[in-house]
């Protein structure tokens, strides 16, 4: 009777174990920060890692596939891209000029206003014609377009301080003030000008 037990005990045991065995196990799907339309994507693709340089801006647009063909989806997605770029560098030079304005006294707050919108539109049309697309994505099953645009912080900043001398120039009052050493120094530290040959 305890034989059989045993053989009965052993048998379930080998029937449970080959039952395992032929189980296939289950594969992980990797898990992604981006997913786009249901499929993984790039980070950069939903803006993740917009870091991927210090001294760069960045901008990401998309377009869908068009029937006109691919150069056209391409003139869009970079269109929708440039867009954005221009919008990120308008706030962020005019939160500088503001910044500036205010920690050196050099003029009124409705004056540096209108500096900083005039001159953060005016650099961010010229900085666009220095964006250099770095990357692309397309969509595995509907075609959609990703680009990535950037352009040098340096090329804005040397836009942008030439652009904000310019506007103070035309008030004599200001324009003697700016031309104090430390109103001069904060110029320099809001809008850094790296010369690329010294990197």
């Amino acid at each position: 009777m305890k034989n059989i037990h045993l053989i009965v005990v052993g048998t379930a045991s080998l029937l449970l174990l080959s039952g395992c065995s032929t189980k296939q196990p289950e594969i992980a799907k990797a898990q992604t920060d981006c997913v786009v339309q249901g499929e993984d994507a790039p980070t950069w693709v939903c803006g993740n890692d917009q870091k991927i340089a210090d001294n760069m801006y960045y901008g990401v647009g998309s377009a869908s596939m068009s029937k006109i063909g691919y150069g056209y989806t391409s003139r869009e997605a970079n269109a929708d891209a440039r867009s954005v770029l221009a919008q990120r560098i308008e706030t962020e030079i005019k939160d500088k000029i503001e910044h500036f304005s205010r920690s050196t006294g050099v003029a009124s707050n409705e004056i540096a206003d209108k500096v900083s919108t005039q001159v953060s539109k005016q650099v961010a049309k010229i900085s666009l014609t220095d964006s250099k697309q770095i990357r692309s994505w397309e969509h595995p099953k509907n075609g959609s377009l990703f680009v990535m645009l950037s352009v040098e912080k340096s090329n804005v900043n040397r836009a942008a301080r030439q652009g904000v001398l310019s506007s103070f120039k035309n008030n004599d009052a200001q324009w003697q003030q700016l031309q104090s050493k430390e109103a001069l120094e904060g110029l320099d530290k809001e809008f850094t000008v790296i010369d690329p040959k010294l990197i």
